[in-house]
């Protein structure tokens, strides 16, 4: 006796609800006005409403119905808030249109887009990328965090070297040595991916890798400790020195125009050996805009290229002092200070 009851009382409690969605849908098709809406939702879904009284009820029910009757009470809760959210939506725009106000006059002119523009830096970056894929040199980037081994060992610089003391160096905390020597750090240039390129590819090499670098050290108007770099890198049997100056020869003229002429003067830098600075005339002066060279045996042996049968040349460029140059930018601090009076003029 006591299953059959349970049995009635859930079948029973399942018909109400049932009967009670029924009722309140066919109530709010008929509803034209807000008021009324409002009356209708206290009535159903209100703290004293029938839905929110069926929903106490189901704690007189045996344990093991409540779920059951739950369930399908607040399956119907869920229907009819969704139900009356849509219904409130189709009254005010009737009564909106009715007003003579439309959500949305297709009649009427549309609106401009507020476009952004181009960081000088990105604009000077994608031309150059342009020239030198144009060359074929394929443009890859490379991490940001960056190895000892990579950045300064592979460069033919190793721990003790001099050199260490061109790059002022934001070593990170972290993977430090058992003797607390530092092994990670914030990349000085993107030259180590010189050495990357190279220990995973055979030769023939060619390509360039824009990025970001950082240095601490002082800014001021020609400095920063946040700067972009692109490297260059070709390698492959008889590349010479007359390839290295051609090649920069021909991204000058397309980059500051046909009649621009270059100049090259001997410069020291571990990784290439000769090295060289190039400096274009601007403006009746000469201007440097980059170091090269060609690419140091020491490099060459230690990403497993024998020196004996390959060569190559290197490059290395700030497209900032470059963007300082096309558009007579006189601070370099410019770039990263976010100034949108100085950023819409680009």
């Amino acid at each position: 006796m006591l299953i059959m009851y349970n049995s009635s009382m859930i079948t029973k409690s399942l018909r109400d609800i049932e009967l009670l969605k029924e009722n309140s849908l066919k109530e709010l098709n008929e509803i034209k006005s807000l008021d009324a809406l409002d009356a209708w939702r206290l009535q159903y879904l209100g703290r004293s409403g029938s839905l929110t009284q069926l929903l106490r009820s189901v704690s007189e029910l045996p344990v093991e119905q409540r779920k059951t009757v739950g369930s399908a009470a607040n399956a119907v809760k869920v229907a009819l808030e969704d139900q009356l959210h849509m219904h409130r939506e189709a009254i005010e725009f009737d009564s909106l249109a009715k007003d003579g106000q439309d959500f949305v006059d297709i009649s009427l002119p549309g609106r401009n887009g507020l476009l952004g523009r181009y960081h000088p830096s990105t604009l000077v970056i994608r031309e150059i990328s342009a020239i030198f894929a144009n060359m074929g040199f394929q443009i890859i980037d490379g991490p940001e965090v960056e190895w000892d081994r990579y950045n300064f060992e592979m460069l033919n610089i190793p721990q003790d070297h001099p050199a260490r003391d061109m790059f002022d160096t934001f070593w990170l905390d972290i993977n430090r040595q058992d003797d607390g020597a530092f092994t990670t750090l914030l990349r000085t240039h993107t030259s180590p991916m010189q050495a990357r390129v190279m220990e995973s590819n055979d030769p023939p090499v060619r390509v360039i890798i824009p990025g970001k670098c950082y240095r601490y050290e002082a800014t001021d108007a020609t400095h920063e400790s946040q700067f972009h770099q692109i490297e260059g890198l070709a390698v492959d049997k008889g590349i010479t020195f007359a390839n290295l100056k051609h090649t920069l020869f021909e991204f000058a003229r397309q980059m500051f125009g046909a009649d621009t002429k270059v100049r090259f003067r001997c410069d020291y830098f571990p990784f290439v050996e000769p090295g060289v600075d190039m400096s274009i005339e601007w403006k009746g002066k000469w201007l440097e805009i980059l170091g090269a060279g060609m690419v140091h045996p020491n490099v060459l042996r230690a990403v497993g290229y024998d020196p004996s049968i390959y060569s190559g040349f290197a490059f290395g460029m700030g497209p900032e002092r470059i963007a300082m140059l096309k558009y007579g930018i006189n601070d370099i601090r410019h770039f990263l200070q976010n100034d949108i009076r100085f950023l819409r003029q680009f």
